[in-house]
């Protein structure tokens, strides 16, 4: 299979050398940054390419992996091609491909960072497309890769980017938070990372709603205030706390 990667970013990094590994042939990298796709041109054996006029229009597969405002452009350029032509969005309508022959979405719900590695056997991949025929290409397509397969429309595709979003990104964010309550009183993130992982692995399997602890699910009013008066020289964080401490109570 002939794959023309379009994109050098994290998830057009981990998926290109996925492919690779699974006996893809990468044929093309292109990237808006030149140097970038000649370094994932490099991990892949493919040629890297500049201008989008040079895509090779004979591939079997075009994954289309840049940002969701970059899409646009990129498909005004495969308008000819024969092969089935993907983007790996989670916030964008199918049908942004719209006027090419073949197309469809491969949503891997996963975060991805180019230095730690992922195996895509534990990676759901969402798929869409545009006739019967190319969803059945793209299923065959998406197993060499992983056993989680899910057909999924555009609008529950966005859902799931958007629980997505509050489940890793903004978790992420209160790590970061965390990190900067306990540096700015000395004290090393390093201690926090066994309950971090006790967390994750709780609602491995459970659901969050049965296993929510802390002062808020207890209404324990008096740590509540403590934990603002704490906060009272950052009342960014405050607000922060006060709001999330909200939810969990109306939650109980």
């Amino acid at each position: 299979m002939k794959i023309v990667c379009i994109g050098s970013g994290n998830v057009a990094t981990h998926m290109a050398n996925a492919f690779k590994e699974n006996e893809a042939d990468i044929v093309q990298v292109w990237s808006k940054d030149f140097n970038n796709a000649l370094a994932l041109a490099a991990e892949t054996g493919a040629q890297a390419v500049a201008d989008l006029k040079e895509i090779d229009q004979d591939a079997d597969l075009y994954l289309i992996a840049v940002k969701d405002d970059a899409i646009v452009k990129v498909v005004r350029a495969l308008q000819e091609v024969n092969g089935l032509v993907v983007h790996t969005s989670g916030a964008t309508d199918m049908e942004v491909l719209a006027g090419i022959k073949n197309y469809g979405v491969f949503y891997p719900l996963q975060t991805f960072s180019k230095a730690e590695p992922i195996d895509f056997i534990h990676v759901p991949l969402c798929l869409e497309a545009n006739s019967p025929e190319n969803l059945s290409a793209l299923r065959l397509i998406a197993v060499k890769l992983s056993p989680l397969i899910y057909e999924v429309s555009t609008q529950k595709r966005k859902i799931l980017h958007l629980a997505g979003v509050f489940a890793c990104n903004f978790v992420n964010h209160m790590y970061r938070l965390s990190q900067q309550i306990v540096e700015k009183n000395e004290i090393d993130f390093e201690i926090l990372r066994p309950l971090i992982m006790e967390t994750a692995v709780k609602v491995q399997h459970a659901l969050p709603e049965n296993v929510q602890t802390g002062p808020a699910i207890r209404n324990d009013r008096q740590t509540l205030l403590k934990h603002e008066e704490l906060l009272h020289k950052s009342p960014h964080l405050k607000e922060i706390y006060a709001i999330l401490s909200n939810s969990i109570k109306k939650t109980r």
